[in-house]
This record gives C-alpha cells, sequence and structure tokens, in this order.
C-alpha cells in the first residue's frame, strides 16, 4: 500500500493554508508591537512563513495541482480556527505564534510519516524551525518578568489554544476524505490507525506543555 497523490496534495494544502494564516498573524503583531526590534523581529518571522507558503505552492504546481484549490479548502476551518483564538494583545499573540505555530507544524510532522520519503523531507524541511523561539521565548519571559500577575491568564490562553487547535486538527482529519484515509489507513493507504492518531495527539500535548513551560508558563 502507498501514499495517494490526492493525499499528499490534502496534506500539503492544509500546510500551506496554516503558513499563510501564520503570515498573516505575525504581521498583525508586528505591527502591534512598540519598539523597532520586535517589529523586524516579528516581520521577518512572518516574511520566513509566507516564502514556506510559496513553497508549498510551488511544489503543488509541479504536482500537477491547483494550489488556490487546494490551500483554499482549508481557509473556512482555519478562518473559524482564528477567529476562535483571536489574541487580545502582543502578549497572547506572541503565546499563539509559538505555541499554537508549533501545534500546527507538529501535526504537519507527524502526518508527513505517512506519506512518500520526498514528500516527506520536503514536508520536514518547509515545517522546520524559522527561529520563532529565538525572540518569542526571550520576550514572553521579559514580560512575565515585569508583569508575574499576567502567567495565570497566559496559562489559560495556552491551555485554549491548544484545545482548539486538537479540535481542529481531528475535524480536519475526519472532513477530508484522503486526508483521513492517510491519517487512519484504509484499503489504498497506509496510515495511523486510531490508536496511533491518538498518540500523536498525546505526544503533541507534551510539546505543548515542553512549548509552555519554556516561556515559563504552566502547561
Amino acid at each position: 500500500m502507498g501514499t495517494s497523490r490526492e493525499a499528499v496534495i490534502d496534506l500539503l494544502g492544509l500546510i500551506g493554508c496554516g503558513l499563510l494564516f501564520a503570515f498573516e498573524t505575525l504581521s498583525r503583531d508586528s505591527a502591534l508591537a512598540n519598539d523597532m526590534a520586535a517589529k523586524r523581529s516579528l516581520g521577518g518571522l512572518a516574511v520566513a512563513q509566507f516564502e514556506s507558503f510559496e513553497r508549498v505552492e510551488d511544489r503543488l504546481e509541479a504536482m500537477g495541482a491547483d494550489p488556490e484549490k487546494a490551500i483554499g479548502a482549508y481557509v473556512p476551518t482555519l478562518t473559524e480556527f482564528h477567529r476562535k483564538t483571536a489574541p487580545r494583545d502582543l502578549l497572547e499573540g506572541l503565546i499563539k505564534a509559538y505555541v499554537g505555530g508549533g501545534i500546527s507544524s507538529d501535526f504537519g510532522l507527524e502526518i508527513s510519516q505517512f506519506v512518500d520519503p520526498e514528500s516527506q523531507a520536503f514536508i520536514q524541511d518547509v515545517l522546520g524551525d524559522q527561529g520563532q523561539a529565538d525572540f518569542v521565548v526571550p520576550a514572553i519571559q521579559q514580560a512575565l518578568s515585569e508583569d508575574p500577575g499576567a502567567a495565570g491568564r497566559l496559562a489559560l490562553w495556552g491551555r485554549r489554544l491548544m484545545g482548539e487547535a486538537l479540535a481542529q486538527a481531528q475535524r480536519v482529519a475526519a472532513d477530508r476524505p484522503d486526508l483521513a484515509r492517510l491519517v487512519f489507513g484504509g484499503p489504498e493507504e497506509s496510515g495511523a490507525g486510531f490508536t496511533e492518531f491518538a498518540q500523536m495527539l498525546a505526544r503533541m500535548t507534551q510539546r505543548h506543555s515542553e512549548r509552555m513551560q519554556a516561556v515559563g508558563l504552566a502547561p
């Protein structure tokens, strides 16, 4: 059993859409920043996300797929997720960029285990670390040192992000037939299966906890 072209296109569409929304989110965060150093750092992170998005577009075109169709299929779902998790200030935006972005990347990387080696290598490269932690972690730690009382609010925010992201991941995996076969397996696909999918979500939850601890917040 192998990975169908349609399943890979579905996965790349999801990844591409996530990168596009990350670009938009980081651009807004850059506009909210009060100093030039923060604006520059967030702007650079936004540009990196958009460059990765363009690489996904190119990859889809090389596969003979329509990037607009493949990526656009996920716009309603991700729009709803971002509507529910709109940050109220820059600090919440930074948590979302680091924690929420990490969850999105983790999901793509986990599912990439079940695609062909060439596609897996591309996904691992395009979702690789682009330096979010280098700026975001010290910025959040500094903010918490100046306002320790914000820790409780931000810890709750991080848990909300995780809950919404996991719900989104399960919804996406169930709603897209080709992606669902890739995730859960089926007559034409090798895949995780329901047990492995549950373990996958558990690993994502653990990595979320590690990111929260890295910024000084309880998971």
